[in-house]
């Protein structure tokens, strides 16, 4: 069994934004070749820092709703959410190494970071 879990529209606030603890995201679609090539390091350091941090993915060909949500434009995007707030995020074909970097400082500094960062607004109508 994989250490990542897999995420949709209906379990994404419970597991993410209502998240005490920190979660490593993976978004991603099933058409990314470089998705399909870093998912074994995303899994890798899942498990080595199990019961520290979570990991997750989210697939934005079908949860598009989330993807536009936190301006996802495109994949493979990393990021780290603290208390439920987006602090890092990676975009793109990067080195392995960096991702674990971004975790390990999202682990390191989360009460910290998401103090720091921006709380969504659920009211958005778009009228002023």
């Amino acid at each position: 069994m994989s250490p990542v879990f897999d995420l949709n529209t209906m379990n994404w606030e419970t597991n993410v934004e209502k998240a005490a603890d920190p979660v490593a995201v993976l978004f991603y679609s099933p058409t990314c070749p470089h998705c399909r090539s870093i998912m074994p390091y995303f899994e890798n350091y899942a498990g080595e820092l199990e019961g520290a941090i979570s990991f997750v993915r989210i697939d934005i060909s079908i949860n598009p709703w989330i993807a536009e949500r936190y301006g996802i434009m495109s994949t493979p995007t990393f990021a780290v959410f603290c208390q439920g707030r987006p602090v890092a995020q990676i975009v793109g074909a990067v080195y392995p190494a960096l991702i674990r970097k971004m975790i390990e400082e999202g682990m390191k500094n989360a009460k910290e970071c998401a103090g720091q960062s921006t709380v969504i607004d659920y009211e958005i109508t778009g009228y002023g």
